[in-house]
């Protein structure tokens, strides 16, 4: 009896039409524009906050801004593998 090596289970890439690519881009995009419109808000609301006395909510702004970003940089690594 010979060992044969494993087999290894995978798919091949398939290629996207040029429909289903726009498709995944726009959709992308919208969440991209959401999680601008969020950071945004999260600018808004954490300098009003701060300008008003209140310096509790600085590091938490911060910490989920920073999360927005990594999500958006996720997105561009996705978009531009593809």
């Amino acid at each position: 009896m010979s060992a044969r090596p494993p087999r290894q289970l995978t798919r091949p890439q398939r290629q996207l039409t040029r429909e289903q690519r726009s498709t995944v881009v726009y959709g992308v995009l919208c969440m991209v524009l959401i999680l601008v419109v969020l950071q945004l808000w999260l600018l808004t609301a954490t300098m009003n906050a701060y300008l008003g006395g209140d310096d509790a909510v600085v590091w938490p702004g911060l910490a989920a801004s920073t999360v927005c970003l990594a999500l958006n940089l996720g997105l561009l690594r996705y978009l531009l593998r593809r």
